[in-house]
């Protein structure tokens, strides 16, 4: 039996591949490619290159490799592009996951694990904010996120098919061991972007908006390094290989930082005092969301080991530092 992980080539997916070969489990990635990268791929893991959206080809994956479990990540994540490109985004991350979702069906896999995100959540009433809060979110990519975990529970109601969805906030950081990170080259992750700064790969950056209702100003994160993340979605994976029903888990730390914070931490670690100018707020960003975690620590009895925004800068200074020896 395998394990499908779509978007397994990408920064959150390449993480995975790597936890579940740790455990020399078999894996099957099917990735387009279009963010992810081929190097990034744990040794004895196989790669498809093809489209989540093509149901043919993911049911004949299934069929092929004996498929248990499929582990969603494809999709297209940068709030902004999503305001901007609406119907890009339904269609890559909406229409395409209920195609994935029909095969899954057909092919009789009864387990699945969606990558969801808080900004379903858009600007809750209470924060942290707890699974069964209001969804109410801000922008396109929130919305196509909502749809799919709607999709999921609808099917999974009708067909013999057991999920578990987990809402992230920020992730960030990298591989202890320094086998993956986030490589794209563009990326819009505040930490990367900074750490990209503070080494010279940007000659500055934007904060977006400082007039929010946080204590200084700028929008507040919850950030959760990504080995932390992958534990939630190892653990969320045992729960369903026992027998487990589907429920829904934010993944987070339960306390946020701003984003001048961040830079500060960024600035601090790096000894780097780099430039930062201030621009206009994004449309869909709300000002604070952090995490109520505790259903997921009773539930699947998950203990992260990275909690600690240093540590998340530190191992994200060392990626980029990688990256930056391999082009030389």
């Amino acid at each position: 039996m395998a394990v499908l992980v779509t978007g397994g080539a990408g920064y959150i997916g390449s993480h995975m591949v790597l936890a579940l070969r740790d455990r020399d489990e078999q894996v099957v990635v099917l990735d387009n490619l279009s963010t992810g990268f081929r190097e990034a791929l744990a040794p004895g893991a196989i790669l498809i290159e093809g489209d989540v959206g093509d149901r043919a080809l993911v049911l004949a994956l299934i069929k092929k490799h004996g498929i248990e479990a499929i582990i969603h990540f494809a999709a297209k994540i940068v709030v902004p592009d999503s305001v901007a490109d609406p119907l890009g985004y339904y269609l890559n991350n909406t229409v395409k996951t209920r195609e994935m979702i029909a095969a899954a069906v057909e092919g009789g896999v009864g387990q699945m694990i969606f990558s969801s995100t808080a900004a379903v959540y858009g600007n809750p009433q209470a924060t942290p904010v707890a699974e069964d809060a209001a969804l109410m979110p801000l922008s396109p990519y929130g919305t196509s996120k909502m749809m799919s975990e709607m999709m999921l529970r609808d099917a999974a109601f009708a067909h013999p098919l057991r999920y578990v969805v987990l809402r992230y906030f920020n992730v960030a950081g990298a591989d202890p061991g320094g086998r993956s990170g986030q490589s794209t080259p563009n990326a819009t992750h505040l930490i990367k972007v900074a750490v990209q700064t503070a080494l010279g790969m940007r000659p500055s950056m934007q904060v977006f908006g400082d007039d929010y209702a946080t204590p200084d100003g700028t929008c507040v994160r919850d950030y959760i390094h990504v080995s932390d993340l992958i534990g939630a979605h190892a653990a969320a994976l045992a729960h369903l290989r026992h027998g487990g029903a589907s429920d829904v888990f934010n993944c987070g730390y339960g306390h946020g930082y701003s984003v001048l914070e961040v830079i500060d931490a960024v600035k601090r670690l790096s000894g780097v005092d780099f430039k930062v100018d201030m621009a206009p707020p994004r449309a869909g960003d709300p000002a604070s969301i952090i995490a109520d975690a505790a259903r997921i620590r009773h539930k699947l009895a998950w203990m992260p080991e990275h909690n600690s925004l240093d540590t998340i800068v530190r191992s994200a200074l060392a990626w980029e530092r990688q990256l930056l020896n391999r082009q030389s």
